[in-house]
């Protein structure tokens, strides 16, 4: 299990010397520190890290920040706070309007930008409830996403994490292929049941610890799934910087 309570910062950014710039002075501060130096790089390690924080460019390589920054928003609140070298008002619009919490032109001084990070996560802690589902040595934290079995943090994706958490918020209820598909992936998908089913089947791998013989997710035949765990959900106050 990882112990290290340190806020995580992700930096995404293309410029090299900046984004070494900036991760020395974060990790000076006391921060653990990520980074990325493409969009594509960089949405993968805002899944996988799970930040408290992430400083983002907009003009990225590849997948761009404002495409990014949508791509975290369908799955975290996390704080995003965005550089740029734009500097007009309808680029700060519409980057606000894509879910950053602020906004920084470059150059900028280190001082503001430590600042400015300082009251995102200040600002994320004040909320400070989080809520957790547990069963066994399996927990899901669903403010920061992450999951655990037995102190070991599970590399699930997107997908996987919401449907598992979906599964153990109904526990003993058989939920329906198609109700799952409805909730996790929404009305407007195109695909049919069996993408459900191989998710199941990804979980398992994960969790379970014979995936052959699953105890955790069953199969109700011809129906869908039923989580037989004994999971609970609680109210856990925040008084780590970054947990």
């Amino acid at each position: 299990m990882d112990k290290d309570n340190r806020p995580r910062i992700l930096i995404i950014e293309d410029e090299p010397d900046l984004r070494k710039t900036l991760k020395m002075n974060l990790k000076e501060q006391g921060y653990k520190v990520f980074t990325a130096a493409d969009g594509q790089e960089g949405l993968e390690k805002a899944r996988s890290k799970a930040p408290d924080l992430i400083l983002l460019d907009l003009m990225l390589p590849g997948l761009d920040g404002l495409s990014l920054l949508r791509a975290v928003r369908q799955q975290s609140d996390v704080p995003v706070l965005v550089l740029t070298a734009r500097t007009a008002d309808m680029d700060k619009i519409i980057g606000l309007e894509s879910g950053a919490d602020d906004y920084i032109t470059k150059p900028f001084s280190l001082g503001e930008l430590l600042a400015r990070v300082r009251a995102l996560l200040r600002r994320a802690r004040s909320h400070g409830v989080r809520e957790v589902l547990s069963s066994g040595g399996l927990t899901l934290d669903l403010v920061s996403r992450r999951a655990t079995l037995n102190g070991k943090e599970l590399n699930l994706s997107p997908k996987e994490f919401s449907l598992l958490a979906e599964l153990m918020r109904h526990e003993h209820a058989v939920l329906s292929r198609d109700l799952l598909l409805t909730r996790i992936w929404g009305y407007d998908f195109v695909g049919d049941s069996r993408t459900v089913d191989v998710h199941i089947r990804w979980l398992r791998e994960k969790i379970e610890t014979d995936p052959s013989r699953p105890m955790l997710i069953q199969t109700v035949r011809g129906i869908g799934y039923r989580f037989e765990g004994s999971p609970t959900t609680t109210t856990v106050v925040d008084e780590d910087e970054d947990e």
